[in-house]
């Protein structure tokens, strides 16, 4: 049997890889060893850090990257056959794992226990990008009820997931997002008190002051000039969780360290600072909203292996509302 599995050939140079960049190998696979199972691959994911993380090796390596799938064969007790199987083993259409954390997270492989929900969810909302919304929106913003909360790429998988849950906390939400489309999904689906498109405002200090008095939160994934306008609109003791800044994935001209008010606390982050425990408690309650419609998915599903490429670029170039997940 043969492992098809996708290597970056060629260094990305741009902000945006080229479908060139990538090349489809092969693995050969015989047997399995004592400790091993075979994961059948469902679902791949695709996310902004794919594209940050790029930098940190040298052309040709594996793509690296979290999918699900279900285990077909094992010699694991712990992986029994007809499992399902979250692990960041990259874009494979199998995967040999043996139970072991990752080299890049430290994330053993594990049951989503989606129940009854779509099984890519477990790659969006109630995975990794909906454990980092949750995480860092409760423990470093701490919102209150009344507080404004802003967030960036609001419409993406992390930031409509942390919108939302500002709202089920009480505040009021302003949200930037991409296009007229996501803006109004923003407002009029998910709730959102106020959305803009960043594209179109020339100020932002001034739109955001148009309908706040000031920023009491700011979940941020973009960085760069947006970031610098929501900055100078934070309230006294206000507080940042930086969570990305997909302005900044290679381009130089937007790396710069906006201005930080005084009294306001900017805290970058990872999902992986918090324990397995605190992570699964995270994925826990996000379930239990979603199953009640407290907290709406969105997701855009690409067919094909073969799509892959093609499915992150338009991922960073923002071509779709919430989770993109390629169903292999």
């Amino acid at each position: 049997m043969k492992i098809n599995k996708y290597v970056v050939k060629n260094q990305f140079e741009n902000f945006l890889p080229h479908p060139g960049d990538f090349e489809v190998r092969h693995e050969n696979f015989t047997k399995l060893k004592d400790g091993q199972f075979l994961v059948k691959t469902e679902f791949i994911s695709t996310d902004p850090y794919l594209r940050s993380f790029a930098n940190r090796w040298i052309a040709p390596y594996d793509q690296f990257g979290f999918q699900v799938g279900k285990v077909i064969e094992s010699k694991n007790p712990e992986y029994p056959v007809n499992m399902n199987v979250v692990s960041h083993s990259g874009w494979r259409d199998y995967a040999v794992l043996t139970g072991e954390p990752d080299d890049i997270f430290g994330i053993k492989p594990y049951d989503p226990q989606i129940g009854d929900l779509p099984l890519s969810l477990a790659l969006g909302t109630l995975g990794m990008p909906g454990m980092t919304a949750y995480l860092g929106l409760l423990e470093i913003c701490k919102p209150r009820p009344g507080d404004v909360v802003c967030v960036s790429s609001a419409a993406g998988a992390v930031g409509m997931v942390a919108g939302q849950i500002a709202k089920l906390k009480g505040c009021i939400v302003i949200g930037f997002a991409g296009s007229h489309e996501k803006v109004k999904y923003l407002t009029q689906d998910l709730g959102f008190d106020h959305a803009f498109n960043y594209k179109e405002v020339k100020d932002v200090k001034g739109v955001i002051q148009a309908v706040a008095t000031g920023v009491d939160c700011y979940f941020d994934n973009v960085g760069g000039d947006l970031t610098e306008g929501v900055l100078q609109c934070m309230k006294r003791n206000g507080r940042v969780a930086v969570c990305g800044s997909i302005s900044t994935y290679g381009n130089p001209t937007q790396q710069k360290v906006p201005a930080i008010p005084p009294t306001v606390k900017v805290q970058s982050f990872s999902f992986t600072q918090w324990s397995w425990p605190e992570q699964k408690a995270a994925i826990q309650q996000l379930k239990d909203w979603v199953d009640i419609g407290s907290i709406k998915v969105k997701e855009t599903v690409v067919n094909g292996f073969g799509e892959l490429p093609h499915a992150f670029i338009g991922m960073l170039r923002g071509d779709n509302m919430g989770k993109v997940v390629v169903k292999v």
